[in-house]
């Protein structure tokens, strides 16, 4: 029998796309993934979770290329995925993203079963309804480079422990119900390179840790809060730091007194308690953004720089501030 060289392309390709070849998913992994399918009310959003299908082509997966193992979960946007996060979450060793966002229904504690998952390099779990605090053993992930748990209802105090993490490069706290104070801890992460910190709209107390001294954060958001004091500590002509929000806290300091990064682009103070003068060291920085309306400063505006290019809203309601762009100082 004659084989004409299109039915042989044929035949190649037929064997190649055969579901025995195609199907790389590990036997183990696809098993948890559906018992997490099924723990979630097999939701729309994981409708392509087929058994009969290759794992590694499902939504919301990725897989690693030589090992097939699944090393990213990314459940995002569904209202009307409803549930609590499984404990078979745990039982993908390989996972190095781990994300539940967008997802409103989403309930229960942050699942102990994570602290399992000692490859994870990305922890996100936000804008869901995530309550409870944020639990003591997220510093077992000792790989995890981000941590965000921002936009939840989480509560209590700020564990210390997270200072522990070698890695870390990112943390948001942000959007929650957190109380205490910044743990003192948080000025000793083994990495420098932590550049994001970010722990706005909490009801966090206390005063800023001295220890933050030793941070070079990349952008501080401490954002309306309870915090007190003195935060001059991070400030400071050898960091680095891209932007600064401490806006609606209680912070008292003189601001005068304040030597701020060269690098500094953009610096919230607004309603605080911050008294002294605006320092003539901000006309040489190449700001973007500024805003310390609603303080207790006095003086003349500084001329130079950008200072000037701002409008008056940058500057009002303080106690006696004067010259371009407000009223001329008398």
């Amino acid at each position: 029998m004659k084989i004409y060289p299109a039915f042989l392309s044929f035949l190649v390709i037929s064997i190649f796309i055969s579901p025995s070849v195609s199907d790389h998913c590990n036997a183990q992994d696809k098993k948890v993934l559906l018992k997490i399918k099924k723990a979630l009310g097999n939701p729309y959003l994981l409708a392509s979770w087929d058994p009969n299908t290759d794992c590694c082509d499902w939504y919301c997966l990725k897989c690693h290329p030589n090992t097939h193992r699944v090393v990213s979960l990314t459940l995002f946007s569904d209202d009307r995925l409803t549930g609590q996060i499984p404990p078979e979450v745990g039982d993908l060793p390989y996972l190095e993203t781990l994300l539940f966002r967008h997802l409103p229904n989403l309930n229960g504690t942050i699942q102990p079963a994570i602290a399992k998952l000692k490859n994870l390099k990305t922890l996100r779990l936000s804008w869901t309804n995530l309550s409870g605090p944020v639990p003591n053993f997220l510093s077992q992930l000792k790989n995890l480079t981000y941590l965000d748990l921002s936009f939840n209802n989480l509560s209590g105090s700020i564990p210390s422990s997270l200072s522990t993490l070698p890695n870390l490069e990112a943390l948001h706290l942000d959007r929650n119900k957190l109380t205490g104070t910044i743990p003192e801890s948080f000025g000793m992460f083994p990495s420098k390179n932590l550049y994001l910190f970010i722990l706005s709209h909490n009801k966090l107390s206390g005063t800023i840790p001295a220890s933050l001294a030793n941070m070079d954060f990349n952008t501080i958001d401490l954002s309306r809060n309870l915090l007190e004091g003195d935060p001059s500590v991070l400030f400071g002509p050898k960091k680095t730091t891209f932007e600064i929000d401490l806006s609606r806290n209680m912070f008292q300091f003189d601001l005068s007194k304040v030597q701020f990064p060269k690098s500094l682009a953009r610096l919230d103070l607004n309603h605080n308690k911050i008294t002294g003068s605006i320092p003539a060291g901000l006309t040489d920085l190449e700001l973007q953004f500024m805003n310390v309306s609603y303080n207790r400063l006095c003086g003349q505006i500084p001329v130079g720089g950008r200072l000037q290019s701002f409008d008056y809203s940058t500057y009002f309601h303080n106690r006696c501030l004067c010259g371009a762009p407000l009223d001329t100082c008398k």
